[in-house]
């Protein structure tokens, strides 16, 4: 038996390929399924199954696609309501994989359906996929259904948790979707890249948790904003997403990238926000290409506003493409490369400034405005005094509420200060980006400001 995880960063998630001989079961496959494709065709494997733990809150999936392009069975939850064919799988219900058996495990909590299952290799449990069940450290979270069905629904995920710990060995691998930065996760996890049922016993919060009632209370308390986008991903994953089309878009000339900035469609720059911050095309916004990139860009954007995309390369926009796929905003309405001489040609090129937070403190003490977007539960750990506090995903709702004047905009990081910075420069405000680390500066910047 191997296994072969396949990382997504940008929405940290895992997929699996589970490989037995010439057959290989996919679990939890994103929806740029071509990453899946290319192994089974180099190892010469036949996909017998694709499994889905849950319908998605934080992607696309890709497992209806990979299921019909390869003639595998496609296996989710038979109590789940969705507009398509597929084996609909109960607790116990048994699948064979090569020379393997896969028991699914009803383990509600993350969803309401949420399946585990279990890989049983010559008689005895080798590895159970957990989906957003069982995580590193943790649980995944239990409000994404709605506020009615959160209580109970964290109750079972605590009865869930301890199913699994009290029906699996101790050297069970523990092989989950969500845990390695999805906002799917309930809290932080652990930070291990593996762990097994023993591990999990001594380190996880509803295993060392005993009463069910603090659990509940722990575990609400931590939950934190999650983005906007996922409203739309489990809508989507029970219609039937239609095939990705990774090609690349249509290219766009200097005259209807300002057209389409001035008919208030999206035009987002990938570049670093330095060089954002150094040159950029009026109206544009920056969403920095990476690993955020997309949690960010969905999380912000009015859903469905047409979005085209502007850089230095082919390559950086066919990395936000393939990232925008896998949350459903299927195909940008365009793309313009090979650097700001090029696509701003003839246009208007605004800059402002970047400064540290050292820089941010003095400006304080002269009466500056001072934008905090970072979330909630941030915000409540430390600010600073009389700084506005607006998050990044509510901020352009907002912008009338910033008082006048130069605006200093921070976040954590830098990153989401530098999408604040590129809406309040569109807006027409004067703006200077903070691009430096919070939890560095953080206790020498509260004393100074």
């Amino acid at each position: 038996m191997e296994l072969i995880t396949i990382e997504t960063p940008s929405l940290g998630d895992r997929s699996y390929l589970l490989v037995e001989g010439g057959a290989a079961a996919a679990v939890d496959p994103q929806r740029d399924i071509d990453r899946i494709l290319v192994i089974l065709e180099t190892r010469g494997l036949r996909l017998t199954h694709v499994f889905e733990t849950h319908i998605h809150n934080d992607y696309v999936t890709g497992g209806l696609e990979l299921a019909r392009r390869t003639g595998a069975e496609y296996v989710l939850s038979a109590e789940e309501d969705v507009a398509y064919e597929r084996t609909g799988a109960h607790d116990g219900d048994e699948f064979t994989v090569g020379g393997l058996v896969v028991r699914a495990l009803h383990t509600p909590g993350h969803t309401p359906t949420h399946l585990s299952y279990v890989v049983v290799d010559d008689g005895e449990p080798a590895v159970v996929f957990t989906g957003g069940s069982l995580l590193y450290g943790t649980v995944g979270r239990t409000d994404l259904i709605g506020a009615a069905a959160t209580d109970w629904l964290t109750r079972a995920q605590f009865r869930s948790v301890r199913r699994l710990a009290s029906e699996l060995p101790g050297h069970t691998a523990v092989a989950p979707t969500h845990g390695f930065g999805s906002f799917c996760s309930s809290a932080s996890t652990s930070g291990s890249t593996a762990s097994t049922i023993d591990e999990e016993r001594t380190g996880n919060l509803a295993l060392t948790v005993d009463d069910e009632e603090e659990f509940v209370e722990r575990l609400l308390r931590g939950l934190t904003a999650y983005p906007r986008y996922y409203a739309h991903m489990a809508p989507a994953n029970r219609r039937g997403p239609d095939p990705v089309d990774l090609s690349p878009p249509e290219p766009v000339d200097p005259y209807e990238l300002r057209r389409r900035i001035h008919a208030g469609e999206w035009v987002v720059d990938l570049r670093s926000r330095t060089a954002f911050a150094r040159g950029h095309l009026a109206g544009t916004l920056n969403v920095e290409v990476g690993t955020a990139f997309v949690t960010y860009l969905g999380w912000t954007i009015p859903w469905g506003t047409p979005v085209t995309l502007v850089g230095d390369t082919a390559g950086e926009v066919a990395e936000a493409q393939r990232q925008m796929a896998r949350i459903g905003i299927d195909r940008p309405a365009g793309a313009a490369t090979g650097g700001i001489e090029a696509w701003a040609a003839g246009g208007d090129v605004r800059s402002y400034r970047t400064a540290t937070l050292d820089e941010m403190a003095g400006a304080a003490t002269r009466s500056a405005v001072i934008l905090d977007v970072r979330r909630d539960d941030e915000w409540a750990d430390g600010h600073v005094d009389g700084a506005v506090h607006i998050p990044l995903h509510e901020l352009e709702a907002r912008l009338g509420e910033i008082p006048e004047g130069e605006v200093w905009v921070h976040c954590a990081t830098g990153y989401r200060a530098s999408i604040a910075a590129s809406m309040l420069d569109r807006a027409g405000r004067r703006v200077v980006l903070v691009d430096d680390d919070w939890a560095r500066s953080k206790d020498q910047v509260l004393r100074a400001a």
